[in-house]
């Protein structure tokens, strides 16, 4: 039976094999270690279960900003290879919205890159909108 909840703030430890699978090349203990931060900077994580196993998820970011008001970030959505193309993604989508929706958050926003095509599709079929660009700098 799938089931799809928030993760519980010590449990998060059992997202870094499918943070991996977005962050090639990304040390196992770097990702524990900036989830470590990340757990202390108002970051969630919604999991999507088969039984006892986390076969998805999508961290999201509780903001504030001038521009949008009060909203969800969403980011490092990722469901194991054995579980795309199956809608799981856009049902994890609808209950974090929803969700979201009833906290009183305004809007979603999220950062994809341009060269995954399959991921700006998806995000256009949710219903978001392209509005700029991300730009970074590395110090």
């Amino acid at each position: 039976m799938r089931s799809i909840k928030f993760i519980e703030k010590e449990d998060l430890p059992i997202i870094i094999p499918l943070l991996e699978l977005v962050n090639e090349g990304t040390d196992m203990a770097v990702l524990h270690e900036r989830l470590q931060a990340m757990m202390a900077a108002n970051y969630r994580c919604v999991g999507v279960f088969d039984e006892a196993e986390v076969v998805g998820i999508c961290g999201v970011w509780i903001l504030v900003k001038h521009y949008v008001g009060r909203h969800i970030e969403l980011d490092n959505v990722v469901l194991l290879p054995a579980y795309r193309s199956m809608g799981i993604g856009e049902e994890m989508i609808l209950w974090i919205e929803s969700w979201a929706g009833q906290q009183g958050y305004v809007a979603g926003e999220l950062n994809c890159y341009v060269n995954n095509s399959a991921a700006i599709k998806f995000w256009l079929n949710q219903g978001y909108k392209i509005l700029g660009f991300h730009f970074q700098k590395k110090l």
